[in-house]
C-alpha cells in the first residue's frame, strides 16, 4: 500500500495597529493570493479568540498586501477588499460569507433580507446567524454590515460597540453626540 504524501502548511501571522486596537492576520502561503498569502482569519482584539500559537510563524512581509489594504480601509480610501481566503466551514457557512462580501459600503442588510436572497427558508435564519457569527474574517467579510430589521444592532463578535464604529466610518451610521 502507498501511502499519501502528507502537505504541511505552514500557518503565518502579524499584528497591525488599527482605529479598533491591534488586528491579528493569520494565513498560509498561496501562489494565487496578492502578496503571497491567502488569509484564513482577522481577529479583533475584543474577540474571545485562541491567539498566536507556538508553531505560528510571525510574518509581517508575507501579510504586506492585507496590510496595506486595511490602512487604505481606515483611511477611508478603500472600500472593497482583492484579497485571497482561505476558510474552513460548511458548504453552507462559506455560501454565506461569500454573500457578505456582496453587501456594498456604506450600507447595511437584514438578517431576514440576506437569507431571502440567498434563499434561504425562514425557518432558518438562526443558521444563517451562526453562520454569519462564525466569520473569521472581521472587516473583510463585512459580516458587521448585517444588522436587525429594526435597525437594531445584533451581535458581532468584536463586541457591538466595534460594529457601530465600523458602520460609522463606512458612513452608514451617523456619529453619535455625547
Amino acid at each position: 500500500m502507498i501511502s499519501p504524501e502528507t502537505t504541511t502548511v505552514t500557518t503565518l501571522y502579524t499584528t497591525l495597529d488599527s482605529p479598533l486596537g491591534e488586528l491579528l492576520l493569520v494565513g498560509e502561503a498561496s501562489a494565487t493570493a496578492p502578496g503571497g498569502t491567502a488569509l484564513a482569519s482577522l481577529t479583533m482584539p475584543q474577540q474571545q479568540s485562541v491567539g498566536v500559537q507556538p508553531h505560528w510563524q510571525h510574518a509581517p512581509d508575507s501579510f504586506a498586501e492585507a496590510v496595506q489594504q486595511l490602512r487604505a480601509y481606515f483611511a477611508g480610501e478603500l472600500t472593497r477588499f482583492e484579497l485571497e481566503f482561505r476558510t474552513d466551514g460548511t458548504d453552507f457557512q462559506e455560501r454565506v460569507r461569500q454573500a457578505l462580501e456582496a453587501i456594498p459600503y456604506g450600507t447595511t442588510t437584514s438578517y431576514g433580507r440576506l437569507a431571502e436572497v440567498l434563499g434561504v427558508p425562514r425557518r432558518d435564519v438562526r443558521a444563517l446567524g451562526a453562520a454569519i457569527g462564525s466569520n473569521p474574517l472581521l472587516i473583510l467579510r463585512p459580516c458587521h454590515r448585517v444588522i436587525g430589521a429594526d435597525g437594531t444592532m445584533r451581535g458581532y463578535a468584536a463586541g457591538v460597540e466595534a460594529k457601530i464604529a465600523l458602520l460609522t466610518h463606512e458612513g452608514s451610521l451617523q456619529p453619535t453626540l455625547i
